[in-house]
C-alpha cells in the first residue's frame, strides 16, 4: 500500500518518542526483524531485536531523555531528524547534544517500521562535556562501563568506542570548504572539491553541481557534526532548510577526499 509522507515522518518520530517514556517493548517493536542502529555513526552497529534490546538497556533505558526537534525532512522513505539531544546521566549530570538522526522506513505488514537509524553525534566532544562534570560525573561513568560490560560484553563495549575513529581535522576542513563554497555560490570550487563523485538528493536521485549551488547560494550553515568517515551540517536560505552529509574519504591525514554529498530537502 502507498504511504505519504505524514506516514514516513510518523514512524520515524515515535523512537525517540518511545526512549522518552521507556517504552522498551514499544522502542524494539519500532524496528523490522533486522532493524540497525549505529549510534553514534562510526561505531559498531546492532543489528536485529535482541541486539537492539542491549542497546536500549545499556543507552536508553538507565537515563532520562529529552530533545528539542529543528527540523524534520523527508525524501522517499527516509527521515532526517535535526535534533538537540539533553541526556540525563545522573543527578547533576545532562549533556546537550547536537544531533542529526537518519532514520531508512521500510513496509512491513500494514506498516512502516525502521530498517535503519543513524545518528549523527560527536562522541569526542560529549565525553570531553562529560569530563568537565567533574567528580558528579565519576559514578556516572562507572555505571555505563558496567553497563556496556554487562550487556554487550568486551566486542560491544570495544566496538561503541570505534566512535572515537574520525575524519580529522582535514575532512573537516574540506568540508566546511565546500559549504563555504556552495553557500558563495563559487560552483568552480565546489566542483573542484567534489571532482566527479556522487551528489544526490537523498541516495539515489543525482543533482547537477549548478542546481545544488543555484539551491545553497546564499545560505548559512550552520550545526557541523562529525561522526566516524562522516560530516553533516544544515543550511537555511530563505525560510528553507536542508542537511547535506558528505563522505570524507582519502588514505591519510595529507591526502582527504570529498567522496560523496547526500542533499536532504527540497530543491527549489
Amino acid at each position: 500500500m502507498p504511504f505519504t509522507r505524514a506516514d514516513v515522518l510518523s514512524a520515524a518520530q515515535q523512537s525517540l518518542a518511545a526512549a522518552g517514556t521507556h517504552d522498551r517493548a514499544g522502542w524494539i517493536g519500532l524496528f523490522t526483524a533486522d532493524g540497525r542502529v549505529e549510534d553514534p555513526v562510526g561505531s559498531a552497529p546492532h543489528r536485529g531485536h535482541v541486539a537492539l534490546g542491549r542497546f536500549y538497556d545499556t543507552f536508553i533505558g538507565p537515563r532520562e531523555i529529552t530533545f528539542r526537534a529543528d527540523t524534520d525532512l523527508v525524501v522517499d522513505t527516509t527521515v532526517i531528524r535535526d535534533v538537540e539531544l539533553e541526556i540525563e546521566m545522573a543527578a547533576g549530570v545532562t549533556m546537550q547534544v547536537p544531533t542529526y538522526i537518519r532514520y531508512d522506513l521500510r513496509a512491513e505488514g500494514d506498516g512502516l517500521r525502521i530498517a535503519s537509524l543513524a545518528a549523527y553525534w560527536e562522541l569526542p566532544a560529549m565525553v570531553a562535556q562529560f569530563a568537565r562534570r567533574g567528580l558528579a560525573a565519576v559514578p556516572a561513568g562507572m555505571a555505563l562501563g558496567r553497563s556496556m560490560l554487562t550487556n554487550q560484553g568486551v566486542t560491544g563495549a570495544l566496538g561503541f568506542l570505534g566512535g572515537f575513529r574520525g575524519l580529522g581535522s582535514g575532512g573537516r576542513r574540506m568540508f566546511t570548504r565546500f559549504l563555504d563554497d556552495a553557500c558563495d555560490g563559487d560552483e568552480v570550487g565546489m566542483r573542484r572539491l567534489v571532482s566527479d563523485n556522487p551528489v544526490t538528493i537523498g541516495d539515489n536521485e543525482p543533482v547537477s553541481s549548478s542546481d545544488l549551488v543555484r539551491h545553497l547560494s546564499g545560505g548559512t550553515w550552520s550545526k557541523l557534526v562529525t561522526a566516524g568517515h562522516s560530516v553533516a551540517a544544515r543550511v537555511d536560505r530563505d525560510g528553507r532548510r536542508s542537511v547535506l552529509i558528505g563522505e570524507i574519504g582519502g588514505s591519510g591525514r595529507d591526502e582527504v577526499t570529498l567522496d560523496r554529498i547526500r542533499l536532504f530537502g527540497e530543491l527549489e
